[in-house]
């Protein structure tokens, strides 16, 4: 049978269960999206900039059973989609980037859009292919699919020349993607020494990270079994259920809640489950190593890098849980430890700190403790919460509890402010039923707030919560503990009434805690008549996160003697002295 190129694209894209694509169509890709216009199973998108595509891209696969894809022009759409596929690349997210590419059999050189794409991929990608046959279309899609979600998942690029799209070539067949089933075994003997640690541990922790979101059901089960507190990354925030009692906290080290201090301080075995102990997640690594740490991921790279592992096991979360389950099942273990004294004082700690929180209600200004307690107590148990990069993002991991897995999401290692409006739409995108909040910065916001256009377009109605400063709060409260200055951390005021009309979305002003319940109930309610919503929250920063305050004094701390004297002389001298 005769096919194009793009015809046989979109049959692969169809097999593997793809239901949206992201880009913005060009010359090289017209084929390609008349062959999506075609299909009846995926809903080609229109974005405003390519870099919102790949943020939308991001989060289908975060947020739903199928991968996001990015349908893009070369060259130009790949530059400005790269900080998306760099958010998924170093977030272990998999997607598919598929990009035309030049003319290749033209003969000709200095064509538009002429570019070396594999190389300006290689260093934010899993793998890069460069289909030269009609033959090798499909095969190379259900190949880039399998490593984009094999192992640690990641971004996969494909370039597709212009000319494989529009002219036919012979094809034998069309054949069915079956998935890959290679998998690495499970090494016994290590989960066995896993098994006997953490049957003679007095206080064991664990930590959990992103990896380990699809495996909640065995992360609660260990966790009961063991009677052990656990404490989550920023990324992996949702890969535990923040209403169960063991529960402490996002992060671990100086910067996490005093709940999570209390129970690490006390940990005989760490047991970490998806997790890089990157830096977000230790608090610039204020985190001493961890005792008789058992570290479990899917990729044995991480394994040692940043902390030293008493045993190591490279596995899948779900197989490795449900194998140290098993072993301590087997072997008759019953825990010693006072179930009700430890839930007893997690609770404690964990409500001392909310009400630090939750001071005497302003009546000029929102206070975060009351927004985030009022937000909750309108959404339902399985609305999903998108944030940017800024103190808002540690706001929300400290201060708003998730109950599902894959229900907050965040860019974290990547850390790209821009991240949460496209996000949210594509959030909303795959999960129609369900409400999705955006919680994003001013700044971030005036990254990619226009891209709330393809939500007026593709009637998505999501809630934007805008938290309105006038800074970029997190660095310009870096700047102001130690320079007491704020060097340009102070933004250009945006008038968010008039970009709320200028992209279809409705209006809220949230000006103090006495609105806060009805600011939030209207936005609901105005959704629910299939509207987006922009509330502008005029936000109160001054109460410093425990991230803020716990970086701060990590990074001091190794600084060496006498510079620490220089900045802490000058930061004394600029607070004095003005």
């Amino acid at each position: 049978m005769k096919k194009t190129g793009a015809q046989l694209a979109v049959y692969a894209l169809e097999q593997i269960g793809v239901k949206f694509t992201f880009g913005i169509p060009g010359t090289h890709t017209t084929e390609l999206y008349d062959a999506m216009n075609k299909s009846e199973l995926i809903t080609p998108v229109l974005v405003t900039h390519e870099g919102g595509g790949s943020f939308m891209a991001d989060a289908i696969s975060r947020t739903s059973d199928s991968i996001g894809v990015l349908t893009i022009v070369p060259a130009a759409g790949l530059t400005h989609a790269m900080s998306g596929i760099g958010e998924a690349f170093l977030d272990g997210i998999p997607m598919l980037v598929l990009a035309g590419g030049t003319h290749r059999a033209s003969g000709k050189s200095y064509q538009l859009h002429q570019f070396d794409q594999m190389a300006l991929a290689k260093s934010i990608t899993k793998a890069q292919f460069l289909i030269e046959k009609h033959e090798d279309v499909i095969p190379t899609i259900y190949k880039a699919y399998d490593i984009a979600t094999g192992g640690e998942p990641g971004p996969v690029f494909i370039e597709l020349p212009v000319n494989l799209q529009l002219f036919t070539g012979e094809i034998k067949e069309l054949p069915v993607y079956m998935p890959s089933q290679s998998r690495d075994e499970l090494d016994q003997s290590l989960v066995d020494q896993a098994v006997e640690l953490l049957k003679n541990a007095r206080n064991p922790m664990l930590f959990v990270g992103w990896g380990a979101v699809d495996a909640v059901e065995q992360t609660t089960e260990l966790a009961e079994l063991l009677v052990a507190p656990v404490s989550t990354t920023l990324q992996g925030k949702s890969s535990f259920p923040n209403n169960h009692p063991l529960y402490t906290s996002v992060g671990l080290g100086a910067s996490s809640k005093p709940s999570a201090q209390w129970a690490l301080e006390k940990h005989d075995v760490l047991l970490a489950v998806g997790t890089r102990f990157g830096e977000i997640a230790t608090g610039s690594y204020g985190l001493e190593p961890p005792k008789n740490l058992i570290h479990i991921d899917i990729n044995p790279e991480v394994f040692d890098k940043n902390f030293p592992s008493k045993i190591a096991i490279q596995a899948d979360a779900k197989e490795a849980l449900e194998a140290l389950i098993s072993g301590l099942k087997e072997s008759g273990f019953t825990t010693q430890r006072s179930v009700s004294e430890i839930v007893s004082k997690l609770r404690s700690e964990n409500d001392k700190y909310l009400e630090t929180w939750l001071k005497k209600k302003q009546d000029t200004i929102v206070s975060p403790g009351h927004f985030f307690m009022a937000l909750r107590s309108h959404l339902d148990e399985d609305a999903l919460i998108v944030v940017d990069d800024g103190k808002h993002t540690f706001l929300a991991s400290e201060l708003f509890p998730v109950y599902k897995p894959r229900h907050f999401i965040s860019p974290t290692d990547f850390n790209c402010m821009g991240y949460c409006v496209p996000a949210a739409i594509a959030a909303k995108m795959a999960n129609p039923q369900k409400q999705v909040v955006a919680i994003v910065g001013d700044g971030a916001f005036q990254m990619t707030g226009l891209e709330a256009i393809t939500a007026a377009t593709y009637k998505v109605p999501v809630i934007f919560f805008i938290f309105n400063d006038g800074e970029l709060g997190q660095i310009s409260q870096f700047q102001k503990i130690p320079l007491n200055r704020k060097t340009c951390s102070v933004i250009g005021k945006a008038n968010f009434e008039g970009i709320a009309l200028a992209t279809g979305a409705e209006y809220l002003p949230l000006e103090n805690d006495l609105t806060i319940d009805f600011a939030v109930a209207k936005a609901i309610e105005l959704t629910q008549e299939g509207k987006h919503v922009m509330v502008d929250v005029n936000i109160d920063y001054s109460q410093k996160t425990m991230l803020t305050k716990g970086v701060v004094k990590v990074n001091l701390k190794r600084f060496p003697f006498k510079e620490k004297v220089r900045f802490l002389g000058r930061a004394l001298g600029r607070h004095m002295l003005g």
